[in-house]
C-alpha cells in the first residue's frame, strides 16, 4: 500500500526534475510513511528521434505490508530494462511467483511487486487481466521507450494524470500520481475547474471518471491501462467481462460457488506482515466478513466499530452483538462528529470536491483503527453484488405501481404536496415524497432521481448564465446510462445494482474508504470485490439475489447459519451523520458565513438569490435541503483551499 507519482517527457525543457519528483512523492508521505524511492533517467536527444522519450521518472512513497525488508520500489527485472512502482495489494501473488519461478524466473524479494515485473515480462500489458487485487501500476518498458499504466477492475486505487504539450496533438509531457495533490506541483498543468467536472458534482456527490475537478488532469478509467509511447496516450480495457450475460449455474450450483469464493476471497485477504483487524458495524456485510475471517484464524480477529451519540446514527449494538457470537476481539469507539473540525482535514485529504457524508465516521473509524492495526478488511460491496439497497427494492416496487395506477394521476393530483420532508434523510415522509417524485420517469432517470443531490432543472436555476456558457453538450445523466446500458435487458435488480457497481462504487465508496484509510496510513481491504465474486454475481440472475423484496438472499442461502437470526432480519442502516440538524443548530452559523457571505466564492458559479432560498427553506424547517446544502459547503471550502 503507497503512494506513486511520476512521468515521461519527450523534450527536456518538458522533464520533471529531481527536485519536482521528490515534492510530488513527499506530498503523499501520508499514503507510504515507511520508505520512498525514486527512479529517474534522462536520455541523449542525440540518441533517439522525435518520437522517443527523453526521459522518464518515477517515485514512490511506501506502507510496508508484505516483505517488509525486500519490498522497496522502484523495483526493477534482472537487467533493470522494466521498472515498476505500485500501490495496493495483488493477493495471488504467492501463486503467481511459483508459476513465474516454473518458468524460469529468479526473485530476488518475497514482494507481490516483483511478480508484476515478471509476469509483465512474459504477457505484457495482458498481464494485468491475471492479478487478484486492487492496484494502480506504473510501469517503464525501456525496451520499447514505453509506459504502461493500470488501475484494478472496480477503481479501489486512484490514478491521475495530466498529458500536456504545446497545443498539437503530441503530448510533451505525461504526468501521473495517486493524488492530485501530488500533480499541482508540475509546471503548466490547466488547473482551470471544469465546469461539466461541477455540474456532475452536483448531480452525483463526486466527481465521477473520467473527469477531475481541473481541466488539464483525468482519471484513468477502473479496469483499463494506457500506454504512453511515440507521444502518444491510448486507453483501453483488460477486464471486459460480458454485463448482459447470465451464467449457466443452476441456484444451488451458485449458492455453494458464493460459499466456496467469498471464504477463499477472505483467506488470500488475511495474508499480512503487519497486525490486521476488521470494521464491524454489524450489518450483513461486514459481519460476515469477520465470522469468515475468524474461522480461517486461530486468535482472536481485532475489530472495530463507531458509535455516535444520535440513537439514529449509532448501529454498534449490533455490532457488539456479532462480536460476542463470533468471539472477536473487539473495541467500540464513541466520538461527538465535530464537522467544523474535522472539515479542513477532509478537504486537504479529498483533492476533488466529495459531498458524501459519511466520509465524516469513516474518518473517525480510520483513524481509531490504525492506533491498534496496519490493516483492516471491510464488507464494501455487499450491497451492489448481492442487491442490498432498499433502493433496488423501490424501483421494482415503483415499476409495478406504474404498471397498476398511472403515475400522472398521482403527480397531477398535487398530492405531494401534503408531504412535509422536514426530518432525517431516512424518515418514511422524505422516502415516499421521492419514491413519487420519480415514478412517472422511464427506470434508469427514474434511478437517478432518487441518487442524485440537485436535478437537471434544479442545477439550471440555480447557475450563473457565464457558468451556463461554460457548460459542454455532456448529460451527468449519461454516466449513469452508460454503465445501465451495458447491462441490457436483466431485470431491473440487476439493472441497478451492477450500474452501481460501474459507478457509485469506484467513484463514491472507494473513494471515501481510500482516501480516508490511507489518511491514517491504514490499508482497507475488500474481500466482496475479488473479481472472481464480482464476476460471479455479474453473471446471476437478480430475482436469486432479492425476494419478497429482501435483497441478499444469496448469501443468506450461503451462510445463514453462520451469524444470529436477528442480524439477518435486521434494517438496513447507512453510515451517516445528522447534517440536516447541524444546519439547523450548531453549524447553522458556519451555514450562512460560508454560502451567504460577500466572500462566498460559488457566488460566480451559482445565483447568491438561489442559495439563500435553499439555506431559509431548510432553517425554517419548510423543507430538508440538508444534503444540497452540504454539496455546496463542501464545493465553496474546497475552493477557499485549493483554489486560494
Amino acid at each position: 500500500m503507497c503512494g506513486i507519482a511520476g512521468g515521461i517527457w519527450f523534450a527536456p525543457e518538458w522533464s520533471i526534475s529531481p527536485r519536482l519528483l521528490d515534492q510530488m512523492t513527499d506530498s503523499l508521505i501520508h499514503r507510504g510513511p515507511d520508505d520512498r524511492g525514486i527512479f529517474r533517467s534522462d536520455y541523449s536527444t542525440d540518441r533517439y528521434n522525435n518520437c522517443q522519450p527523453a526521459g522518464v521518472g518515477l517515485g514512490f512513497r511506501r506502507l510496508s505490508i508484505i516483505d517488509l525488508q525486500g519490498g522497496h520500489q522502484p523495483l526493477g527485472n534482472e537487467d533493470g530494462t522494466i521498472q515498476v512502482v505500485f500501490n495496493g495489494e495483488i493477493y495471488n501473488y504467492r501463486e503467481l511467483h511459483q508459476r513465474l519461478e516454473g518458468s524460469g524466473h529468479r526473485f530476488a524479494t518475497d514482494s507481490d511487486t516483483e511478480t508484476i515485473v515478471h509476469l509483465y515480462e512474459d504477457l505484457g500489458t495482458d498481464c494485468f487481466a491475471q492479478l487478484n487485487g486492487f492496484f494502480s501500476i506504473a510501469i517503464w518498458d525501456s525496451r520499447f521507450q514505453r509506459l504502461v499504466i493500470a488501475r484494478d477492475r472496480v477503481g479501489k486505487k486512484p490514478f491521475y494524470y495530466a498529458a500536456q504539450g504545446d497545443g498539437g496533438p503530441n503530448i510533451k509531457r505525461f504526468s501521473f500520481a495517486s493524488e492530485l495533490k501530488s500533480l499541482v506541483h508540475i509546471p503548466n498543468i490547466n488547473l482551470e475547474l471544469d465546469a461539466n467536472a461541477i455540474d456532475h458534482y452536483l448531480t452525483y456527490q463526486y466527481v465521477p471518471h473520467p473527469w477531475s475537478i481541473y481541466q488539464g488532469i483525468r482519471k484513468l478509467q477502473p479496469g483499463h491501462f494506457a500506454t504512453i509511447e511515440n507521444h502518444h496516450f491510448s486507453e483501453q480495457a483488460y477486464w471486459n467481462v460480458d454485463w448482459s450475460k447470465t451464467n449457466d449455474l443452476s441456484e444451488s450450483q451458485t449458492v455453494e460457488a458464493v460459499r466456496s469464493t467469498l471464504i477463499d476471497s477472505v483467506r488470500l485477504r488475511l495474508r499480512s506482515d503487519v497486525p490486521l483487524g476488521a470494521f464491524l458495524s454489524g450489518g450483513i456485510d461486514s459481519s460476515l466478513i469477520v465470522a469468515i475471517a475468524q474461522r480461517e484464524l486461530k486468535t482472536p480477529v481485532k475489530t472495530f466499530a463507531i458509535g455516535f451519540s444520535e440513537s439514529d446514527f449509532d448501529e454498534t449494538k449490533y455490532a457488539q452483538m456479532v462480536a460476542d457470537h463470533i468471539g472477536t476481539e473487539h473495541r467500540r469507539f464513541e466520538v461527538t462528529p465535530d464537522a467544523i473540525s474535522i472539515l479542513d482535514k477532509l478537504i486537504y485529504h479529498y483533492d476533488e470536491p466529495f459531498s458524501d457524508s459519511s466520509a465524516i465516521p469513516t474518518w473517525y473509524l480510520c483513524e481509531e483503527t490504525r492506533k491498534h492495526v496496519t490493516v483492516a478488511i471491510s464488507g464494501d460491496g455487499g450491497d451492489e453484488l448481492f442487491a442490498g439497497y432498499d433502493r433496488y427494492r423501490a424501483l421494482t416496487l415503483s415499476q409495478r405501481f406504474r404498471n397498476f395506477v398511472p403515475a400522472s394521476t398521482i403527480l397531477k393530483s398535487g398530492i405531494l404536496s401534503l408531504f412535509r420532508d422536514r426530518g432525517n434523510q431516512r424518515s418514511f415522509t422524505r422516502r415516499l415524497k421521492r419514491f413519487c417524485e420519480a415514478i412517472d420517469q422511464p427506470a434508469p432517470q427514474r434511478y437517478l432521481n432518487w441518487l442524485q443531490i440537485f436535478g437537471e432543472r434544479q442545477r439550471s436555476e440555480m447557475y450563473q448564465e457565464a457558468f451556463l456558457q461554460e457548460l459542454q453538450p455532456e448529460d451527468p445523466f449519461n454516466f449513469l446510462a452508460a454503465a445501465w446500458n451495458r447491462i441490457g435487458d436483466r431485470g431491473l435488480i440487476n439493472q441497478s445494482s451492477l450500474a452501481d457497481l460501474q459507478t457509485y462504487l469506484p467513484c463514491d465508496l472507494m473513494t471515501k474508504v481510500d482516501i480516508a484509510s490511507m489518511a491514517h496510513s491504514l490499508e482497507a481491504r475488500q474481500p466482496f470485490l475479488d473479481y472472481r465474486l464480482m464476476e460471479l454475481c455479474i453473471g446471476t440472475p437478480g430475482e436469486w439475489k432479492m425476494r419478497g423484496g429482501r435483497g441478499k438472499q444469496l448469501l443468506r442461502k450461503a451462510f445463514g447459519d453462520w451469524l444470529p437470526e436477528t442480524i439477518w432480519n435486521r434494517p438496513k442502516m447507512g453510515f451517516g451523520v445528522p447534517i440536516a440538524k447541524w444546519f439547523r443548530n450548531e453549524l447553522q452559523p458556519k451555514l450562512r458565513e460560508t454560502l451567504l457571505s460577500d466572500e462566498t466564492r460559488i457566488h460566480s458559479i451559482f445565483r447568491p438569490e438561489a442559495i439563500a432560498k435553499l439555506v431559509e427553506s431548510h432553517v425554517s424547517g419548510a423543507s430538508n435541503e440538508g444534503y444540497r446544502l452540504w454539496n455546496l459547503f463542501v464545493l465553496e471550502l474546497w475552493i477557499r483551499k485549493w483554489k486560494g
